[in-house]
């Protein structure tokens, strides 16, 4: 919550033109006003003034809330509803009704996902799991249609890895290829992307190699926060945000960039997280001074690295996190355009969300297989031969409900097929 504004304030800002309701997903799902952006604006005017309770109904409005931010892209009045929906989340942690099972799952869920050790240490039992076959009996026996929703969810989205991801570790240090290195920069790891999506973050570091930077990855880094914060957690974002920003200080860095889109969000909101608190004000703004997308950062600077073809039809997926809260759309496409042979193909209302939303997808899995099939559907209508997605949400989403109907199609992180253009190989995604 901005320290200059308060909670009404913002609110008053909605001015119910209804700019919103085409880019609101679950809107265009239901049709109902309440699981619209300026409807869940009233609901909370209503709560604040007294006139509402929270019971279970208006609870479940705010759940099926994406936080896609599409909706701050369309809206005209300029309506901070990413700041209004994260503190509404962050009473509902505290008094929403909701059933001893339900709150259980969201513990789980983080109790697991922002640490990375614990992702790793589970991760192995995974591979176990896909490399006997099991996993395909699994899926093949309708085992999974009797689970419980959240729990097949889990299951249908658990991606392919090895252990020879696992392995792999990441460099603390890459020098430049070049003679000069241009700049010296830091890379956040990530929790989803270190663990599941390794090559993301090796490929990352090739590409700003050589494109001449030293590279560094500062060991122990932990979670952003990027789950926590958007899930009404805040006191557990603002814990992990101040062990990133204390590891990152004592490093002497042009940028920190980050990879996932989701986690860039949240990293360049640290200084308005930390606005209300003088001791870590100053440090968390100057932390998110330096935080840019990969993508961002490559385009802002002349390419000096080679370019091979890679003659690929490649449909781009807008991520919510990148294009609404980062207003980073050119950037990914003109990286790709620059690669030689390849045919970048844009995606039928791409401005909508695929259905993960960090972790909407297990906690509303049916609203996510809906919004998902449409984003699905738009997918395959163009023919690709690879998707290009720049957050591990997103590619876990589309390919699992891709799977679902019998339909492969590869898919990758932009930074993976810039990196195989440089270093003039094939590539075929995963």
């Amino acid at each position: 919550m901005s320290a200059q504004r308060s909670f009404d304030d913002l609110i008053g800002d909605c001015v119910h033109c209804g700019f919103c309701l085409p880019a609101c997903p679950t809107y265009k799902s239901w049709g109902n006003e309440m699981d619209s952006p300026r409807g869940r604006i009233d609901l909370m005017k209503g709560l604040s003034a007294g006139e509402l309770v929270l019971d279970a109904t208006v609870t479940a409005h705010f759940d099926k809330c994406l936080g896609c931010m599409a909706c701050v892209t369309a809206c005209p009045s300029g309506v901070r509803y990413d700041l209004l929906i994260e503190a509404q989340r962050a009473k509902l942690e505290v008094a929403a009704p909701r059933s001893a099972a339900d709150r259980a799952f969201r513990e789980l869920i983080f109790a697991l996902f922002p640490y990375p050790r614990r992702l790793k240490a589970l991760a192995v039992p995974l591979v176990v799991y896909a490399q006997t076959g099991l996993q395909k009996l699994v899926r093949r026996s309708g085992m999974l249609a009797r689970l419980p929703g959240r729990l097949a969810q889990l299951e249908a989205l658990t991606p392919a890895i090895t252990l020879g991801d696992l392995r792999t570790p990441l460099p603390e240090f890459t020098r430049a290829q070049a003679q000069h290195a241009r700049g010296r920069v830091a890379l956040i790891a990530g929790c989803v992307q270190r663990t599941f999506f390794p090559n993301v973050n090796a490929a990352t570091i090739r590409v700003l190699a050589a494109e001449g930077y030293d590279v560094l990855v500062p060991q122990g880094q932990g979670c952003c926060g990027a789950l926590s914060l958007h899930s009404g957690r805040a006191a557990e974002a603002k814990r992990f945000a101040r062990a990133m920003i204390g590891r990152f200080s004592r490093e002497n860095v042009d940028r920190i960039l980050i990879n996932a889109a989701g986690c860039g969000s949240t990293l360049k909101e640290y200084g308005e997280l930390f606005a209300a608190e003088p001791r870590w004000r100053d440090a968390a703004a100057a932390f998110a001074a330096k935080i840019q997308d990969i993508n961002e950062f490559l385009a802002s600077i002349e390419p000096t690295a080679p370019r091979h073809p890679v003659p690929k039809r490649i449909a781009y997926h807008d991520a919510c996190h990148l294009a609404h809260a980062q207003r980073i759309r050119t950037q990914p496409r003109a990286l790709l355009r620059g690669i030689p042979e390849l045919e970048l193909l844009e995606i039928p209302d791409g401005d909508m969300c695929c259905g993960s939303a960090g972790t909407y997808n297990l906690f509303e899995p049916e609203s996510a297989r809906e919004i998902g099939g449409r984003k699905a559907d738009n997918v395959t209508s163009v023919n690709a031969d690879l998707l290009a997605s720049a957050n591990p949400g997103c590619t876990l989403q589309i390919q699992s409900i891709l799977r679902r109907r019998g339909v492969t199609l590869p898919a990758a992180h932009p930074i993976e097929i810039l990196d195989a253009s440089i270093a003039g190989r094939s590539f075929v995604g995963r």
